[in-house]
């Protein structure tokens, strides 16, 4: 038996068909951020001479995670959402 749910009303669908093309972006900007935390608080390993060879992965991995989500925001046109121009 599966269950079933009324359909949206018209102005819940028009607002979520406004809606949907944004989650892409908003996906990348958390992403970005995420792993930039992530690549400062390696980096600041980093100068203490103590990385470890999983923590330069984990640092090469954020930078990765930051360069797929700038593409995503600089092909949109929307860097603003990360600081940049």
């Amino acid at each position: 038996m599966s269950a079933r749910t009324a359909p949206l009303p018209p102005a819940a669908a028009e607002a979520l068909a406004h809606a949907l093309p944004h989650f892409p972006l908003v996906q990348a900007v958390v992403e970005y951020e995420t792993a930039a935390v992530h690549a400062a608080q390696l980096a600041a390993v980093a100068e203490t001479g103590r990385m470890t060879d999983l923590d330069a992965r984990s640092l090469a991995d954020a930078e990765d995670v930051m360069a797929a989500a700038y593409t995503v925001l600089h092909t949109a046109g929307r860097l603003d959402l990360i600081g940049g121009a």
